[in-house]
C-alpha cells in the first residue's frame, strides 16, 4: 500500500513542476516504467494525444499536380514525432545516422530529436533510399515537420 501512496506522492509532485514551470507535457522514462502527463493549456482545446510511430506521409497535393515534380510525388516524408531539436548523429563526432543515398527499413533509427534532455530515437518505419536530409544538426523542429524525404521500395 505504501508502493502506491510513494507514487501518488509523486505523480503530484510532477503536476506541481509541471504547473510551476508552465509546462504542457512531461514525459519521464526510468527503465521499463514511462509517465506521460500532459495539461491544457490556458484557452486551448483539450487534445489527448497517443505517441504515434513517425508518420510516412506522400508529397504534398500541389507537388502532385505540377508536372515538375513528377518525381516527388513517388517520394514519401518521414516526419517528426515530437517537438524538439533535431541531431543527424549520435555525437556530434559520430558519422550520421543517415544521409542521401542510404538505404532504410522500417526498424532503422534515422535521426535523434531532443526533447526536454530525453533524447527520442527516430525510425524510419517505411523502406526506401534517403533522397534528401531536410534539417540540420541543432535546428529546432515541430510536431509533424519533415525530417527526411525517401524513395520507398
Amino acid at each position: 500500500m505504501a508502493d502506491k501512496k510513494e507514487d501518488l506522492k509523486r505523480v503530484k509532485e510532477l503536476i506541481d513542476l509541471m504547473i510551476k514551470n508552465d509546462l504542457v507535457e512531461l514525459e519521464i522514462v526510468d527503465g521499463s516504467s514511462k509517465i506521460m502527463l500532459k495539461r491544457p493549456q490556458a484557452g486551448a482545446p483539450v487534445v489527448t494525444q497517443i505517441p504515434m510511430p513517425v508518420a510516412a506521409l506522400p508529397a504534398s497535393p500541389a507537388a502532385r499536380t505540377e508536372p515538375e515534380h513528377a518525381e516527388s510525388e513517388k517520394l514519401r516524408e518521414i516526419t517528426s514525432p515530437i517537438v524538439g531539436t533535431f541531431y543527424a548523429a549520435a555525437s556530434p563526432d559520430s558519422k550520421p545516422f543517415v544521409k542521401p543515398g542510404s538505404r532504410v527499413e522500417e526498424d532503422t533509427v534515422v535521426c535523434i530529436v531532443e526533447a526536454m534532455k530525453v533524447m527520442n530515437e527516430i525510425k524510419a518505419q517505411l523502406s526506401g533510399t534517403i533522397v534528401e536530409v531536410l534539417c540540420k544538426a541543432g535546428q529546432a523542429v515541430e510536431f509533424g515537420q519533415a525530417l527526411f524525404r525517401v524513395r520507398p521500395d
